[in-house]
C-alpha cells in the first residue's frame, strides 16, 4: 500500500512560532489579512519591554495566497534567514525572522511533536533475529549491493520509481524548513518511498534516543536492533516478523500485525545521528531488499540535511549571541566616563580593555564642588558576561553614594555593606578609592584588596600606594584605613588593574611591577595621555601575537 505526504505549503493554514529570549515559545496563527509587530502596544504584537523594537518595527500581510514580511523602517532593522530585508519578501515555510531579541518562524498551523508510545524491548538477542537481513551505507557506497530477489520471487515496490522517491527527497529536504518540521518531513517520506503504514524518527540526544517524529503509536523496537543500528551502523530487514520467533513473541508484533520491519541510522560520514523505524501489516507485502537499500540511502541524505541545519542553528545563536554581546559591551562602555574631567593643577587620563567582548574592570572620576576630585578604580572578580552585570552594579551604587560628600574610608565602608546585601554569590570586588585636592596635591586613599596604585615622582623616585583593608563584597562589618599622601608638580600617580602586571609575553613571563615602575618613569616628564598612550603601545609590544588573559585598565593623573 502506497502512502502519500501532504503539501504543508499548500493545505495548512500558517502560523507564527515566536520563540522569546528566555527560550518559551507562543504560537500566532496568521487568520487576518495583515499582523504589526513592535515596541507599542498599539501592535498586534506588541512588546514594550524589548528595547531594541521600534515603535512599528515590521508587518506581515497576505497578498493573494501568499504572506509577505515589510519593514517598517526600523532602526535595527528585520533580517529574514540571517539577512537584513530592505523591500517586501515572499515567506515560505521555514523561514526564520528576526527583530531585535525576538525569532519568528513562519509555518504550517498546528505543527507539534507528537506524544507516542515507545518501548526499546531487550528480549532479543543478535542470534535470535532468524529473518534479519542487513546492509550498510559503505556497502551501497562500495558497490556491495545485495540480491534484489525475495523468496516468493515477489517484485520490489519501492524500486518501480527510486529515481521519482530520489527527486522527491531532494526537493522536500532542499526547502528552508525548521527542524522540527523537517524530522517530520523526512519521515513521511521515508514512509511513502517505501509503501509503510507507519514509523518513528529518532535521535541521539545526550546518549538517549529522543522520538522527533512519529506516525502511528505504541513501537516496540527490539533493543537488539537499537544497538546495531546505532553501534554498527547497520540497516536491518525483517523481512516476516511473525515468522520469526524473537518477533513473534512481542505482544505488541502480534497485536497490531506487524508484518515487516526496517531500522536503518540516519548517518552522515562521521557520526550515526538517529535512527529511523518503520513497519507494514499487510497481510501480502513484505519489504525487500532494495526497499532497505533505498531507505538507507535515503536516510543518509536526510542525516546530512539534518547535520546542516544544526550547524546552521548553532551559527545563527552563535550570531545572536554576538551581536547580543555587542550591544551590551556598547552599554557597558557607557558607564565608563565618556570625557576626562578638566581640572586645574591636574591632568587626567584613562584606558579600559575587556579581554573578552565584555569585562568587569571598572574606573570613574566624580568631581564635586569644592573642587575635589574622586579617582576609582575597580576589578570584579571573573570575566566575561558576570562580571560585566556585576561592574555595572557596582558603578551604580558607587554613584549614589559619592553623591554624599565622605571621606575614602566611609564611602568603602558603606560600599561594601550595600555589596554583601546584595548577595554576590561568592563573587568579590577589589577597588581603590582616592580623593584629590588638585590645588594642594594632597590625596586621601583607601583601597580594599586593590593592587597598590604606583606613584612616581618627579626626580624619578618610585613610592606604592599601600594600605586599606580585604576586598569587598565578602564580610559586612569590615573597617577600612585610610592613608593620605602629597603630589607635587610633576608627580604621576598610575592606578590600574591586575590585568596590566599580570599581562604575559609568548614565553608566559608577566608584565609585572617593576616593569611598569621603570616604563612610567623613563616617560615621566610627558603628559599624562602620552604616559598612558606609550604604556598601552608598551603591554602590546609585550603581549605580541598573543591575546590579554584579563581585562586591563589604567588611570594616570599628574600633577602640573
Amino acid at each position: 500500500m502506497q502512502t502519500s505526504i501532504s503539501e504543508p505549503s499548500l493545505s495548512k493554514g500558517k502560523e507564527l512560532l515566536i520563540t522569546f529570549p528566555d527560550g518559551h515559545t507562543r504560537a500566532v496563527p496568521l487568520d487576518q489579512s495583515a499582523l504589526t509587530l513592535g515596541r507599542s502596544t498599539e501592535n498586534d504584537l506588541g512588546y514594550p519591554e524589548d528595547s531594541g523594537l521600534s515603535r512599528r518595527h515590521l508587518t506581515f500581510e497576505k497578498e493573494g495566497e501568499e504572506w509577505i514580511i515589510r519593514d517598517l523602517g526600523s532602526k535595527n532593522g528585520t533580517f529574514l534567514n540571517g539577512a537584513r530585508i530592505q523591500d517586501k519578501q515572499v515567506l515560505r515555510p521555514g523561514d526564520k525572522v528576526t527583530a531585535s531579541h525576538l525569532q519568528l518562524v513562519f509555518q504550517p498551523t498546528g505543527f507539534r511533536v507528537p506524544e507516542v508510545s515507545i518501548v526499546f524491548d531487550p528480549s532479543t538477542t543478535e542470534g535470535e533475529l532468524n529473518q534479519a537481513v542487513s546492509t550498510s551505507l559503505d556497502k551501497l557506497i562500495s558497490g556491495e549491493t545485495l540480491n534484489a530477489k525475495t523468496p516468493t520471487g515477489q517484485p520490489s515496490l519501492s524500486w518501480k520509481a527510486p529515481m521519482t522517491a530520489f527527486l522527491r527527497a531532494g526537493r522536500e529536504l532542499t526547502l528552508g524548513r525548521p527542524l522540527q518540521e523537517l524530522f517530520q518531513v523526512i519521515l513521511d517520506l521515508s514512509i511513502e518511498a517505501v509503501g509503510a503504514e507507519r514509523g518513528v524518527l529518532l535521535t541521539v540526544e545526550g546518549g538517549q534516543l529522543q522520538v522527533r517524529a512519529s506516525r502511528g503509536d505504541g513501537f516496540r523496537i527490539s533493543s537488539t536492533v537499537r544497538d546495531r543500528v546505532i553501534g554498527e551502523k547497520a540497516s536491518l530487514l525483517i523481512r516476516d516478523a511473525q515468522a520469526d520467533e524473537a518477533f513473534r513473541s512481542m505482544q505488541s508484533i502480534v497485536s497490531q500485525n506487524v508484518r515487516t520491519l526496517m531500522a536503518v541510522p540516519l548517518q552522515t560520514d562521521t557520526q550515526v545521528l538517529g535512527l529511523i523505524y518503520i513497519d507494514l501489516a499487510h497481510p501480502f507485502r513484505e519489504f525487500t531488499i532494495d526497499d532497505l537499500n533505498l531507505l538507507t540511502v535515503m536516510a543518509n541524505v536526510a542525516a546530512i540535511r539534518i547535520e546542516r541545519e544544526r550547524f546552521a542553528e548553532i551559527e545563527n545563536a552563535r550570531r545572536r549571541l554576538a551581536n547580543e554581546l555587542e550591544q551590551a559591551a556598547e552599554i557597558q562602555r557607557q558607564f565608563l566616563p565618556r570625557e576626562i574631567p578638566q581640572i586645574p593643577g591636574l591632568e587626567l587620563a584613562g584606558y579600559n580593555l575587556p579581554c573578552r567582548t565584555v569585562g568587569g574592570d571598572y574606573y570613574d572620576f566624580v568631581s564635586y564642588p569644592n573642587g575635589q576630585l574622586a579617582i576609582v578604580v575597580g576589578d570584579v572578580c571573573g570575566k566575561g558576561m558576570p562580571a560585566a552585570l556585576l561592574m555595572m552594579t557596582l558603578q551604580a551604587r558607587f554613584q549614589v553614594l559619592a553623591e554624599q560628600p565622605a571621606n575614602p574610608a566611609q564611602l568603602m565602608e558603606r560600599l561594601n555593606r550595600i555589596l554583601v546585601l546584595a548577595s554576590l554569590n561568592n563573587r568579590f570586588i577589589s577597588f581603590f578609592l582616592s580623593m584629590i585636592h588638585p590645588l594642594s596635591g594632597e590625596i586621601q586613599f583607601c583601597n580594599a584588596g586593590h593592587n597598590s596604585p604606583l606613584l612616581v615622582r618627579q626626580d624619578g623616585k618610585i613610592e606604592w600606594l599601600e594600605g586599606g583593608g580585604p576586598v569587598l563584597g565578602i564580610l559586612p562589618d569590615i573597617s577600612y584605613a585610610e592613608e593620605s599622601v602629597k603630589l607635587e608638580k610633576g608627580d604621576i600617580a598610575v592606578l590600574y588593574s591586575d590585568g596590566v602586571t599580570e599581562a604575559n609575553n609568548p614565553s608566559g613571563e608577566e608584565f609585572g611591577e617593576k616593569r611598569l615602575a621603570d616604563f612610567v618613569q623613563m616617560v615621566r616628564h610627558q603628559p599624562a595621555d602620552q604616559i598612558l598612550q606609550a604604556l598601552i603601545q608598551n603591554l602590546q609590544n609585550w603581549i605580541g601575537e598573543g591575546t590579554a588573559h584579563d581585562d586591563m585598565t589604567l588611570v594616570v593623573a599628574r600633577k602640573m
